[in-house]
């Protein structure tokens, strides 16, 4: 009976054709395309660990950095085998990068298979606590009224935060300027200084806002946030907008879906655990889960949205 329930309680091995040995037999690797101890990497190595135990076999985490974060997709697109032994983080900038480039070196819809939606980031617009602007719809309201004289800082030109924040403005037709800076705690700096208006970025800001430095207007995730209660999310401010700059993690196109399924179980069953849950919210990270099937949909209908911002804005990256 002990052995029955042991049995049960193990992560499904895929089925092998004849004579195949059964997956996994050997380390896996996944590739973060971070400098090590950033938010993500610190995530992805929690899920790293569990999965290691679960799958009985090493899962490597190997840093690759550089290119923004997409150094690793053409590897993963042209060069790895689908066979489920190597693995990486997908994100947003790999899925935008494409139609930045004249040359494009892979169709994020079609030259890797999508496994699982893990978390993002907590985002928002955050003004220096002495500000005239109270509410983000007041800060809207200036802006409608003075075009141009409204500055907004962001870790770089044609980020999630950029485009979200053009978004915005063309909703509303409105003109702001941006102000882009090399990492999210430059921005802080800028605004506290006074040289830019606010910050439109991840939650480098939210020491500040704690200790009473900056006012945050709002946040951009599907509900509020436990830690600033008090804050709106753009939804309750009117704008069908839930921006976290989600990832997940892809491998080579065309892997066997019993691999997929191996692995998506057993990176699910470590998201959620109380140990990555501890983590993510160290980060502040908004679990964004989706499976399989649901993750390469979300890619598909993210890439056109992408596509259509970059186009808008006309950006180019070469």
């Amino acid at each position: 009976m002990k052995r029955r329930m042991l049995l049960a309680a193990l992560p499904p091995l895929a089925t092998p054709a004849f004579g195949q040995p059964r997956y996994p037999d050997r380390p896996i690797r996944l590739i973060i395309p971070w400098t090590a101890g950033s938010s993500s990497d610190v995530q992805l190595r929690s899920l790293v660990d569990q999965a290691s135990r679960a799958l009985g076999q090493p899962v490597i985490s190997e840093n690759r950095s550089g290119a923004g974060g997409t150094l690793h997709a053409m590897h993963l697109a042209k060069e790895a085998r689908p066979d489920g032994y190597t693995i990486g983080q997908m994100h947003l900038s790999v899925v935008r990068r494409p139609f930045l480039v004249r040359a494009p070196q892979w169709d994020v819809t079609t030259d890797f298979t999508h496994i699982i939606g893990l978390c993002g980031w907590l985002y928002g617009v955050a003004v220096k606590a002495d500000s005239p602007f109270r509410t983000f719809p007041e800060m809207i309201a200036y802006a409608r009224a003075n075009p141009g004289r409204l500055s907004f800082a962001t870790s770089g030109t044609a980020t999630t935060n950029h485009l979200a924040m053009e978004d915005i403005a063309a909703r509303e037709g409105i003109e702001l300027t941006h102000v882009p800076f090399r990492g999210s705690s430059e921005g802080v700096t800028a605004v506290l200084s006074g040289s830019v208006t606010m910050i439109a970025d991840s939650s480098t800001w939210a020491g500040n806002v704690e200790a009473g430095q900056m006012r945050l207007l709002c946040v951009w995730t599907a509900e509020r946030v436990p830690r600033f209660a008090n804050v709106p999310t753009l939804k309750e401010l009117g704008y069908d907008m839930v921006v976290t700059s989600n990832y997940g993690i892809s491998g080579p196109a065309n892997m066997d879906p019993g691999i997929v399924r191996v692995l998506h179980d057993t990176l699910r069953d470590g998201l959620m655990s109380p140990e990555n849950t501890r983590v993510r919210g160290l980060f502040d990270m908004p679990l964004v889960y989706l499976d399989s099937e649901n993750y390469a949909d979300f890619i598909i209908r993210r890439a056109g949205y992408e596509r259509d911002m970059v186009n808008r804005l006309g950006i180019r990256m070469d």
